[in-house]
C-alpha cells in the first residue's frame, strides 16, 4: 500500500448509484471513504467484493463507507456480477472512465482511502489474499483521527 504524498485533497465527483440517485464525494466529509475501483472482468475484484462488504458492515457505524466504482463500459456487466455477488455498499457507475482517470487508476482493483477531511491518504493497487489485514489497519487508523 502506498501512502499518498502529503495528504492530497481528493478530487470531487458525482456519479449515479445502484441505490438510487447520485452520490457526491464532497458531501461525505466527516466520514472515512474507501473508493474501490473495479470491473466485472477482473478476477481479484470479484474475490475482494465480499470482503469489502464485510468491512463496510463492520465499520459503518464508526463513520466509514465503502464506495465501489465500477468502470465497465456497460452497466449491465456490473449488474450481472452484482446479481451473483450482492453487496450492501453503494456501487457507482463510471462508464466513461472519467473518475478513474481523475484518480489515475491503472490497475484493477485500485483502492483509495480518503480521510474525514477529504484528503487522499493511501492508495492500494491490486488485491491479494491477506490484503484485508492492511485494509483494516488503515481503516482503524483513519477512523481514530
Amino acid at each position: 500500500m502506498s501512502q499518498a504524498s502529503a495528504a492530497e485533497p481528493s478530487k470531487d465527483f458525482t456519479l449515479s448509484s445502484n441505490q438510487g440517485g447520485n452520490l457526491r464525494l464532497a458531501e461525505q466529509r466527516g466520514d472515512v471513504i474507501m473508493l474501490n475501483f473495479w470491473a466485472s472482468w477482473c478476477g481479484p475484484c470479484r474475490q475482494e467484493m465480499p470482503l469489502l462488504d464485510q468491512l463496510h458492515a463492520r465499520y459503518e457505524a464508526a463513520g466509514f463507507q465503502v464506495w465501489g466504482v465500477n468502470v465497465d463500459a456497460q452497466r449491465k456487466d456490473a449488474d450481472s456480477l452484482l446479481a451473483k455477488i450482492p453487496v450492501d455498499f453503494p456501487i457507482l457507475f463510471d462508464s466513461k472512465g472519467e473518475v478513474s482517470k481523475m484518480y489515475g487508476v491503472a490497475a484493477m482493483p485500485s483502492t483509495v482511502f480518503i480521510d474525514r477531511d477529504g484528503n487522499v491518504r493511501y492508495i492500494h493497487k491490486g488485491y491479494r489474499d491477506g490484503d484485508e489485514a492492511a485494509y483494516k489497519k488503515m481503516i482503524k487508523e483513519l477512523i481514530r483521527e
